[in-house]
């Protein structure tokens, strides 16, 4: 039988639909990517934002309308958040965020019985759902070190969808990446609900890190997402010598200013953050570190929302993610009082407005430097890659794909190769 899979959300239900799309292929399914060509239709869904939120439920009611005869699989946590919504929702195996490395089981069930099969796992004591990955879609592999938050910010639902802070066994990240690098993969994306809590059996993320940089044929490790407080001296030391390691940190902020923080319940003050940004660049002056910021914090006054842009303009990061605030029922913010969408809205194109120069002041620094590029996409005559530091760059000629290749950086993507 045939199957498609859609993916919403973040890098965790990636690496999660592409350990379902490996595990039914080794089942003897079909993988397709054109959905009313599927006999089984599978939707992981995302519960960040109301927006996130919505756009699942009305993609998924769209595909059942318009696929009335295939079955319907939905997991993930929209539908864990959401769960007595779907159920209405005529769908054939729904999961919450338990479950999903069992989906071939499952489906074949399903194929055998003709049974519904609904399953939600309400306890936060959950274990860690090992998957394991042979080769990833993409050409920068993930691996899922880590599942669960235990923060409890005061916006986000997360904690309560995806559990306690759990981590994957230490030796199987080490064979996963092996397998991964057997299968041409240069560089490998660390990636959890929590990253930078990973701890098994006394192992941190820098030993995973120290230890993966030791596998030949693995060029790169990055990092997906790391709280500012996880950036302990034996990162700082890691970073000095890990040449393996990219120069690209993905630090979130959230709220520049100090008020907000505290609301948000966030574990930093700003005076913290600048001192460890310092600390960090004055070990590698030209990294990256790109950043999420949330505006339109319940209760956000202008004076606030003008120190966390002031702050993030001192900060410099290479990028600003910016969300306008959603609220979640069941978190501490949706009681308190809400910005106006128009004053929110306001605030996310100020700050965009910022990011775009940051981000032009940022690439203008390399400009006819000589960066190493991994090529991740040839189409037409372009080849499209990533360096270190997550600069894209396009080259006007077709190029081995998975091959890191020096290039002098030009901007308006006029890179040209040296020989």
């Amino acid at each position: 039988m045939k199957f498609y899979i859609e993916t919403f959300g973040c890098k965790v239900n990636t690496y999660e639909s592409n350990y379902i799309k490996e595990s039914l292929l080794k089942s003897g399914f079909l993988f397709v990517d054109k959905m009313n060509t599927a006999d089984i239709i599978i939707i992981n869904t995302c519960t960040v934002t109301n927006t996130a939120d919505s756009k699942c439920k009305k993609f998924v009611r769209r595909v059942r309308r318009e696929n009335p005869n295939s079955i319907l699989v939905v997991v993930g946590c929209s539908v864990q958040n959401n769960y007595t919504e779907y159920q209405d929702m005529n769908i054939d195996i729904l999961l919450g965020n338990i479950g999903k490395s069992k989906l071939p089981d499952i489906i074949n069930n399903y194929l055998k019985t003709k049974e519904k099969y609904n399953y939600f796992e309400k306890n936060r004591d959950l274990p860690f759902e090992d998957m394991q990955i042979n080769n990833f879609d993409h050409t920068r592999a993930f691996i899922k070190i880590q599942d669960g938050c235990d923060n409890f910010c005061s916006y986000c639902i997360i904690p309560f969808m995806r559990g306690k802070c759990r981590s994957k066994d230490f030796n199987e990240i080490m064979k996963e990446a092996k397998d991964l690098v057997k299968t041409h993969h240069h560089e490998i994306v660390l990636t959890g609900i929590h990253t930078g809590s990973y701890n098994y059996e006394g192992k941190d993320l820098v030993d995973v890190i120290n230890e993966l940089s030791k596998i030949d044929g693995l060029d790169r490790i990055r990092l997906s997402s790391v709280e500012i407080t996880e950036l302990n001296d034996k990162f700082m030391n890691m970073l000095k010598v890990n040449n393996k390691f990219c120069n690209h940190l993905h630090i979130p902020l959230q709220a520049g200013s100090d008020n907000t923080l505290k609301k948000m319940n966030r574990k930093y003050d700003m005076n913290y953050f600048f001192n460890k940004i310092n600390e960090i660049r004055n070990i590698r002056p030209d990294i990256s570190i790109t950043t999420d910021i949330i505006v339109g914090f319940p209760e956000e006054t202008d004076s606030d929302f003008e120190e966390t842009y002031e702050n993030a303009k001192k900060l410099k990061f290479s990028k600003i993610h910016v969300f306008p605030y959603s609220k979640r029922n069941g978190t501490k913010a949706s009681l308190m009082k809400e910005v106006s969408s128009i004053e929110k809205t306001n605030r996310v194109h100020k700050l965009l407005d910022l990011s775009n120069i940051l981000e032009k002041e940022y690439e203008e620094k390399f400009v006819d430097k000589v960066v190493d590029v991994l090529i991740e996409e040839v189409k037409d005559n372009e080849s499209i890659g990533h360096t270190s530091n997550y600069l894209r760059v396009v080259i006007p000629k077709k190029l081995e794909k998975n091959k890191i290749y020096k290039v002098k950086y030009e901007l308006a993507s006029k890179e040209t190769v040296n020989n």
